[in-house]
């Protein structure tokens, strides 16, 4: 028993719109413990969309539609699922009384190409939409199938989606179980290198593991299905407790922990504060930080040094190894790093200096080189060289240099 997800709209296809909608019913099917093993996307074209309905109801017992219920001529979803499985639309005058109430509200006369929506399959069930003027159905066309329509407008779909069809659902006998998650995180181990570490975790059946990559990121979801939360977390906690041991200092939080936020935590631990100093990332490490709520208590502040004269008179960097060396250089990042700390006074200093194109590189200094300063309250300095490699592009190579600032901190502070 599964159900599947289908979103109509050619903007959709076209990329004009975010499909929040598949993500928000994905995520919600799981929280009942349904599961859906397909999603289709299919434009604003009543034969496509039959062939969906077709292989769908083929493989699924609940179709949930998004989309395509509005009064333009390209609304097709209602009629469409109604002519294929051979049933007349009618109009329902509960329907067009609610919505020439909302026209009325809003001070707008209803036009007739609003009484389009007052159309649904005969049989079908409304499923009101409070806030639009698009309700949804709620129709058994065929035993063992049930379908649900939504309006692409996500801030109606999830009201109409909680109000109504998750208490429907619960009342057929769905949603006695559910799929819970715990996504585990690492940083500085590749995700194939990962996925060979934990291979004997990658075919478990409750709970099962899954490896992510994004962004220099890898993920590994942890997921099990059973009657409560508790009884997940307890499925989860064994596999996960050894997924650590596995991973070590690679790993470094779960679910809604960032590099920053955990480094955040520690720094707020030990009673230490700290500078930054950037200028392959423009700021990006400090926004990174001062994203986390209460980060003024261990954050101070950075300075942002593209030009070698700023890396001169407010970090100290000494114009002759910028001469000799290159502002992208270990010597350089080592002395950004002593700079910042010293001059805002606090327990660490963390510089990045790089070349994160798309030009700058050379053969000896390709696009992609970045190295990391660390400065530590016992006058420690350290530098790293990284090559991120041009083919991830400035926005990525920025990203990741300022994740793995974070990292090497991190692991700093845990040692």
């Amino acid at each position: 028993m599964s159900a599947e997800i289908i979103c109509v709209g050619t903007e959709l296809l076209l990329g004009d719109i975010l499909n929040s909608n598949a993500q928000y019913l994905a995520q919600q099917l799981a929280k009942l413990g349904i599961p859906h093993y397909y999603q289709t996307v299919v434009g604003d074209n009543s034969a496509r969309l039959k062939q969906v309905i077709e292989i769908a109801s083929q493989r699924a017992q609940i179709l949930i539609f998004t989309g395509g219920l509005g009064p333009t001529p390209d609304d097709l979803t209602c009629e469409t699922i109604a002519d294929f499985f051979g049933v007349p639309l009618v109009e329902r005058p509960d329907i067009i009384e609610d919505i020439t109430r909302k026209y009325t509200q809003r001070d707008r006369v209803m036009t007739p190409s609003n009484r389009k929506q007052a159309l649904i399959p005969q049989s079908a069930e409304i499923l009101p939409n409070p806030t639009g003027t698009a309700p949804g159905i709620i129709w058994q066309p065929r035993p063992q199938l049930t379908i649900f329509t939504f309006p692409g407008v996500p801030s109606e779909m999830h009201r109409m989606w909680e109000e109504t069809a998750v208490p429907y659902l619960k009342s057929q006998g769905w949603g006695k179980e559910i799929i819970y998650s715990r996504m585990l995180k690492f940083w500085g181990v590749a995700e194939s290198a990962l996925a060979e570490k934990v291979a004997s975790y990658l075919n478990l059946p409750n709970p099962t593991v899954a490896p992510y990559s994004s962004r220099g990121e890898v993920k590994l979801r942890v997921s099990a299905k059973a009657v409560s939360e508790a009884q997940a977390q307890d499925l989860i906690a064994p596999v996960e407790k050894q997924i650590k041991d596995i991973a070590g200092l690679d790993y470094y939080g779960a679910d809604d922990d960032t590099l920053a936020s955990v480094v955040g935590e520690l720094l707020r631990a030990a009673g230490e504060t700290l500078s930054v100093a950037e200028s392959c990332t423009g700021g990006g490490l400090g926004q990174m930080l001062t994203e986390i709520s209460g980060s003024s208590d261990y954050f101070w502040g950075g300075v942002i040094s593209y030009d070698n004269s700023v890396k001169e008179r407010l970090l100290g960097v000494n114009s002759e190894d910028l001469a000799k060396f290159g502002a992208v250089s270990s010597v350089v990042a080592e002395q950004m790093a002593t700079g910042v700390r010293s001059r805002l006074s606090t327990s660490w200093g963390v510089s990045i200096t790089g070349i994160a194109g798309p030009g700058g590189g050379t053969e000896t200094k390709p696009v992609g080189l970045v190295y990391i300063g660390l400065a530590g309250p016992n006058g420690e300095v350290e530098s790293f060289e990284y090559r991120f490699g041009a083919a991830r592009g400035r926005s990525l190579i920025r990203h990741v240099s300022a994740c793995t600032a974070l990292d090497n901190l991190r692991r700093k502070l845990l040692s």
